[in-house]
């Protein structure tokens, strides 16, 4: 195995290739495989540099920033700037990870979960993540990408930490100050696609598939002429997070637009290598797809002819709730109108598990064999960064539901047989949007994105003049939590973050609600009067849909032990509207 050092750089389409650093400009040679060496004269320590590169024509382009940058001090057309790992000392070395099974999961977006929207501000809000009980922190892309903000869906630069959030080094004091709490922490990456500016890829080699494109531009190639060193390059990228900054999982964005026609699927490689990584350092590494195919081929194992995955996000559970809690059914929404529709998602899974899919004019998905595979495997939440963001106007739940149907959707989510995921401020009802937000500094970009985004409302019939600008700062800004919002102790927002602790509080005491099996769990439900009861052993979690109170059932109104109501009942026989009772019939 070739050894590589720190200037290497892959350039199958460079004809002549000089690395730029502290000032000099080194030649460089062109090795095995395509490789570019700038040998031994190269300096040490802290330095800035890049690549001037020459192509067939013997034009020059450059200095463009190492694909595999570190960090982009000055932005992602600038130069890299060398940075020294073992210059961080780290204080986890007690930390023994975190097994996905039984675990919740927190998403947030490091922009605008606090106002300062740094990996730093963001430490000093971990301790409510503790008392609230979550188990992982979900970030959302970090890795560089053109401008001030963004979603992180951008980047450009996979292995450098986006500099307006702090910069690497910001990166690991996150992760260990996470650790030092208790907190496992997901990183989302994004292998399929790159953004649109500041992308010097193609300059250097073929890592963007010819033919094969995806909804936000070329796909990655996987499968083509170069594709393994390309496929090297997102393997190594996943190492990094895990080896360089001590990450304990993955959040593979949309591996659906993956095109990977080759003998063996990159998530399985990925996969692999993963768990050979998680068994040299002794801990749990966790890799969780995003995926809309329906497919167990994710999770199931490799001996198996799967791909290996820890788990993956279903979204079929989220349309259920959302279409049980707010009645809205147009789009991808129909097919869950019936109260049934959640009740399947309950109880396999996936609803489109074959079934006929109106917003996709096929049939879609295939069956979980729920004898044998765990629920923990599927990811699930009411809300998050997709669901809410790609609303027209961004809105939350909050906007629509009232306390009582927010407790509903809490209590599915945490006492439910899945992973529960928490989208940031849902704890509370936060009040603020999270809008789609971007801050391109090229002008034609910023104009074709807005222009964009309101004409793919527009043919969902939304009013194009509710649609914010994604370009105007206050998009982003209106997006950010407030967090005086929970402090108010006497405000519905305290008494829904109270609730939502409470749910949590009984994933960590009740057995039940983190058993894995699905034959331990069950479901009735009445769609005429909308109310819906899960059991799972020993305990059920009744819910009322409906606004209007609902006789309690005999195993109710017999003797009992209720654990947690949403809206107390005292000595009423009746199970109030829009409410979640928790309770053990006694023998």
């Amino acid at each position: 195995m070739t050894v590589r050092t720190r200037f290497d750089v892959w350039a199958p389409h460079a004809q002549r290739m000089r690395l730029v650093v502290a000032g000099k400009t080194v030649e460089m040679t062109r090795e095995d495989g395509d490789w570019w060496s700038a040998g031994p004269s190269v300096p040490e320590g802290e330095a800035d540099y890049g690549y001037l590169i020459d192509d067939a024509n013997g034009n020059t382009v450059g200095p463009l920033p190492d694909p595999r940058s570190r960090r982009q001090p000055d932005g992602v057309h600038g130069l890299s700037r060398t940075v020294d790992d073992a210059a961080y000392v780290w204080n986890d070395d007690d930390w023994a990870g975190r097994q996905l099974a039984g675990g919740s999961i927190y998403e947030l977006h490091i922009g605008t979960f606090t106002p300062e929207g740094t990996l730093d501000s963001a430490i000093d809000r971990l301790d409510h993540l503790v008392s609230l009980g979550i188990d992982f922190v979900e970030v959302m892309p970090v890795n560089a990408f053109n401008g001030t903000h963004n979603w992180g869906y951008d980047g450009v630069l996979w292995f450098a930490v986006q500099e307006t959030y702090g910069g690497p080094d910001a990166y690991r004091r996150f992760v260990d100050a996470c650790h030092l709490r208790g907190l496992a922490v997901i990183q989302d990456v994004v292998y399929n696609h790159l953004g649109p500016s500041g992308n010097y890829l193609g300059v250097y080699g073929p890592y963007e598939h010819e033919a094969a494109g995806t909804t936000w531009g070329k796909a990655i190639n996987l499968d083509g002429h170069g594709s393994t060193e390309v496929r090297r390059f997102i393997l190594d990228n996943a190492r990094m997070w895990f080896e360089e900054y001590h990450v304990d999982g993955l959040r593979l964005d949309a591996v659906h637009a993956l095109h990977d026609e080759s003998s063996r699927h990159l998530l399985s490689e990925l996969a692999a290598e993963t768990d050979a990584w998680s068994a040299f350092v002794g801990r749990p590494l966790s890799l969780i797809a995003e995926s809309d195919l329906n497919d167990p081929v994710m999770f199931t194992a490799r001996d198996q002819n799967g791909y290996g995955l820890a788990g993956q996000w279903s979204d079929d559970f989220h349309h259920a709730v959302h279409v049980a809690l707010t009645r809205e059914t147009s789009g991808y929404y129909a097919d869950f109108e019936p109260l049934g529709a959640l009740a399947k998602a309950l109880t396999s899974g996936f609803f489109h598990d074959g079934t006929w899919s109106s917003f996709r004019g096929r049939h879609h998905g295939k069956r979980i064999d729920t004898a044998n595979v765990l629920t923990w495997r599927l990811v699930v939440a009411n809300q998050n960064h997709d669901q809410i963001g790609n609303r027209a106007i961004g809105d939350r739940l909050t906007a629509s539901l009232d306390e009582g149907q927010l407790a509903i959707a809490a209590a599915l989510t945490l006492l439910g047989p899945y992973t529960p995921m928490l989208f940031m401020g849902e704890e509370w009802g936060a009040s603020t949007p999270f809008q789609f937000f971007t801050s391109h500094p090229e002008p034609e970009l910023g104009k074709a994105t807005a222009e964009g985004r309101i004409a793919e409302f527009e043919r969902m019939g939304w009013d194009e003049s509710v649609v914010p600008n994604p370009q105007d700062s206050s998009t982003f800004t209106n997006s950010k939590l407030d967090w005086s919002e929970p402090a108010d102790e006497t405000s519905a927002h305290a008494r829904l973050l109270a609730f939502y602790t409470a749910l949590t509080t009984l994933r960590r005491t009740v057995p039940a609600f983190t058993d894995p099996r699905w034959p331990h769990l069950s479901v009735e439900f009445s769609e005429e009067d909308h109310w819906l009861e899960l059991t799972r052993g020993d305990v059920r979690v009744l819910i009322n849909f409906s606004g209007e109170p609902m006789d309690a059932p005999s195993g109710l109104r017999s003797s009992s032990d209720v654990l947690l109501e949403s809206s107390p009942r005292g000595d009423s026989p009746a199970v109030a509207g829009h409410s979640v009772t928790v309770y053990r019939p006694r023998a």
